[in-house]
């Protein structure tokens, strides 16, 4: 199967154990770049709370699905047999929970010395919080990003789940599973991968901390550079109700933002002097509602002053550039995005919505072994993403 794969992962194996958020992300990330994923899922397992319909579940597309008891002690040695042929395990189970499947990472890396043993948590291995429930707005609330996000004097704004599930979970999860790849290449040995969320979402904002020690940044939000103090970087309400983003931070930018709007001279000079900056804000606000959004494109089309409307997803997806750049991928079921990045010689692949038939030889499995343990009831093929 990794033979008809082009992306530059082809020829890794990976296991992915089933769950949600940021590991089966990294799942499809992975897959598209050409790594064969096994996601195995739980035999007794019922749809998640989300239930979506198969054909739109990007947590199962493009990977192969086997269904196995792991509440069986057959479950649980054919787990660590495939284990022992794997590149890369991802699992995003509490602590403790491999380890009472008998595949945590001293037996796996026992077996298989070479295996990139990657765990993805709220809140890591270890630490008073290690064993507690939580989601992306609880990691967020910990790593004190999620104080930073929202408007002044009110609740802080929950971001999607793209900080702290994605952001700081899947990217980080990928950075070190490709960091210690790359090690082993050198070392012939395998590792552990420790990603939290909470370490993940800490991480991306590392220049902020730099900033509050210099003072550049207060702590109290809606008042910085880039938190929506700033008139010249937040959003804007249009005649028809839709949104302009503007974006002109530094002073070139913002001298081509003030001719088009336009601001007085004034204003225009007093760009970083907050004492200036109600004013300004209301005399932006008040311009923007004054036309609707389609005047506000046509009148910064072309220009440097960093100014953008508000696109619903569908939008962008139509957007002339996104259009030039095939950033997003339509198929009979739905559109969504293209796999990034891009790669000149080894293009990643839009991973299919029918499930790639299982095939266990990769990871130590004989087909007739594979046909005896389905007929005791070990494993199960995973249904095809679609109807």
């Amino acid at each position: 199967m990794s033979d008809n794969r082009k992306g530059p992962l082809a020829g890794l194996t990976v296991i992915e154990m089933a769950g949600l958020g940021p590991v089966p992300l990294a799942g499809l990330m992975l897959a598209e770049m050409g790594a064969t994923v096994l996601r195995i899922e739980r035999k007794d397992a019922k749809r998640d709370f989300l239930n979506v319909p198969p054909q739109y579940d990007l947590d199962r597309h493009g990977r192969q699905i086997l269904k196995l008891d792991l509440k069986r002690a057959a479950g649980q040695a054919l787990l660590l047999q495939m284990m022992r042929h794997a590149d890369v395990l991802m699992e995003g189970f509490r602590p403790g929970v491999m380890e009472r499947l008998g595949a945590g990472p001293d037996m796996a890396l026992g077996d298989n010395p070479g295996l990139i043993y990657a765990r993805m948590t709220g809140f890591g291995q270890d630490g008073p919080l290690a064993d507690r429930a939580g989601h992306d707005l609880t990691y967020l609330a910990y790593s004190g990003v999620l104080s930073m996000i929202g408007r002044k004097d009110q609740r802080p704004v929950p971001p999607l789940n793209l900080v702290g599930d994605y952001g700081g979970g899947t990217m980080f999860l990928i950075a070190g599973i490709l960091a210690a790849l790359l090690e082993r290449s050198q070392s012939g040995k395998g590792q552990v991968v420790d990603a939290a969320m909470t370490d993940g979402a800490s991480m991306l904002a590392a220049p902020f901390f730099g900033f509050m020690a210099t003072g550049f940044w207060r702590p109290e939000r809606g008042t910085n550079l880039l938190d929506g103090g700033a008139p010249f970087y937040d959003t804007y309400e249009t005649a028809d109700g839709q949104c302009m983003a503007v974006a002109c931070l530094e002073p070139q930018f913002f001298a081509e933002f003030a001719r088009l709007l336009p601001l007085n001279d004034a204003m225009t000079a007093a760009q970083y002097d907050q004492r200036c900056w109600p004013e300004m804000r209301t005399v932006i606000a008040q311009s923007f509602k004054s036309q609707d959004r389609a005047f506000w494109v046509e009148r910064f089309e072309g220009s440097d002053a960093c100014v953008a409307p508000v696109l619903t997803p569908g939008e962008a997806a139509r957007h002339p550039h996104n259009r030039a750049r095939r950033a997003h991928v339509e198929n009979e079921e739905f559109l969504r995005p293209a796999p990034a990045p891009r790669f000149s010689r080894t293009p990643a692949e839009t991973a299919p919505h029918v499930n790639t038939a299982l095939s266990l030889s990769e990871f130590g499995i004989s087909e007739e072994e594979q046909r005896r343990l389905a007929a005791e009831g070990i494993i199960g093929e995973g249904e095809a993403s679609t109807h």
